[in-house]
């Protein structure tokens, strides 16, 4: 059974939703993620039975010093994470809520909310954007800076070298899920413009041809009047 051109568009509108709702969760998860793989090594210290000095080799003012490095830099980055935990829980929630309220045919749906939907998913698309551009430009900021250059070497001299200040492979995830979020909520906002102009053809058809109706039975009611006429 084919489904009408209505109800498909109205599938491919929720599909596209659902995964800005996925993408949006993965940002958040990559944030937090990233956040702690770049927060060192010395903060798993004390985490249950783990010895850090044993484990990772580092005693007395060495590991004093990863541990200071450790907590300026995590501070360094704590916008990136304060940031991006709102905002990618933000643009999840509306998403997730613009997939419940949109579970009606789309000519049954209030025009302000398929606007609403439409304006919501553009603006997502452009904040996206520059939020991706944003966190990138801060996270390289951050690790250009002397507290990152003086961790890293204090790590790569006991061979954790994959602690070092380029980008890591968290922030990259951020990045690259941040711009699939992007290019979901492009997609969203073209298919919602063009429900709304099929829904305003799809009303304006209805009209007239109700209005053609009402003008045809309007004749058809006063044909029998004619018929009836007689001459003497």
């Amino acid at each position: 059974m084919l489904i009408p051109t209505r109800d498909r568009c109205k599938c491919i509108r929720s599909i596209v939703l659902i995964c800005a709702v996925l993408t949006n969760a993965l940002v958040l998860i990559c944030v937090i993620a990233a956040q702690m793989v770049v927060s060192g090594v010395s903060s798993m210290g004390g985490m249950g039975t783990f010895n850090i000095n044993s484990d990772f080799n580092m005693q007395g003012t060495e590991l004093q010093q990863a541990r200071d490095l450790d907590v300026q830099y995590s501070q360094m980055r704590a916008p990136c994470i304060y940031g991006g935990i709102p905002f990618s829980l933000a643009f999840g929630v509306v998403s997730l809520l613009f997939v419940v309220a949109g579970n009606k045919p789309a000519y049954l749906m209030s025009r302000k909310l398929l606007m609403g939907q439409a304006v919501f998913q553009a603006v997502g698309a452009v904040a996206y954007v520059v939020a991706v551009g944003l966190y990138i430009h801060f996270v390289i900021t951050v690790n250009s800076t002397d507290v990152c250059k003086q961790r890293a070497i204090l790590y790569a001299r006991r061979g954790y070298t994959w602690m070092n200040c380029d980008v890591s492979g968290g922030d990259a995830a951020v990045a690259l899920f941040g711009l699939v979020t992007a290019i979901l909520y492009t997609a969203g906002a073209v298919l919602t413009f063009q429900t709304i102009r099929g829904v305003r053809r799809y009303l304006e058809e209805r009209d007239r041809r109700a209005a053609e109706e009402a003008t045809s039975r309007g004749s058809a009611q006063r044909a029998p009047l004619k018929a009836e006429t007689t001459f003497v």
